[in-house]
């Protein structure tokens, strides 16, 4: 099962429009989570949600007395303090859901502290037992793991974005080889801080990324 996570950053009703549609070409059961300020998206885009999840410090009381009124979803209230933000906790409850892959829409162009959070949510999900992407109108991010995903096949018909970068998430990433790239490399380490891997393109149909240590994200952008 897809999850989609809906949080409470920048996201325009088309937007999710445009991905739901997508999505639902591939697979019909879909989850679809709404995140506290995520609420007010999906009512302008005429959308309910199967599951709401937050602390509602967010979200204004008319669109929750809106959606309060719409029976069978499932409310998880929770107060605000508590040690995770609503966005992680969503993310946990699209596990226990059985979900296998999650898109997360609304977690970048808000506040730059839950921005730089939810993008760091990313190395929960390392181990491969749930896909986490963060999606917005110009980039994908997910997380490469050594570990689980030393090599990564890139397709010009499966791309995001005409740019890919990789942003070491580790103190160190080891090996790094690109093939079929603008800019190749050939078992090269780097440091985290390190801008020697952004805004590089593909030259050919397919490239490849392979390494053999630590943790990158891949950012595929567009202008």
């Amino acid at each position: 099962m897809t999850g989609i996570v809906v949080a409470g950053g920048r996201v325009q009703p088309e937007f999710l429009l445009q991905i739901l549609e997508k999505e639902k070409k591939q697979e019909e059961n879909l989850w679809l989570l709404a995140v506290d300020g995520g609420l007010a998206v999906l009512q302008r885009a005429g959308l309910c949600p199967q599951e709401i999840v937050g602390d509602f410090d967010t979200v204004s009381p008319e669109v929750l007395a809106y959606y309060q009124g719409v029976p069978d979803i499932v409310w998880q209230r929770h107060r605000p303090e508590k040690d995770a933000t609503d966005t992680e906790l969503a993310l946990e409850e699209a596990k226990r859901r059985g979900c296998e892959r999650v898109l997360l829409l609304g977690a970048t162009g808000g506040r730059l502290d839950h921005e730089l959070s939810n993008i760091q949510l990313l190395n929960l999900y390392a181990d491969a037992s749930m896909k986490v992407e963060i999606l917005d109108e110009k980039n994908r991010i997910t997380l490469l793991a050594a570990s689980t995903e030393p090599r990564r096949r890139f397709c010009k018909s499966e791309q995001y974005g005409h740019y890919i970068s990789f942003v070491p998430l580790s103190e160190k990433v080891r090996g790094i080889t690109l093939r079929g790239f603008q800019y190749p490399l050939t078992d090269r380490d780097i440091t985290i801080g390190s801008s020697l891997c952004i805004s590089n393109e593909l030259t050919e149909e397919e490239g490849s990324l392979q390494f053999c240590e630590g943790t990158l994200l891949c950012i595929e952008s567009k202008d």
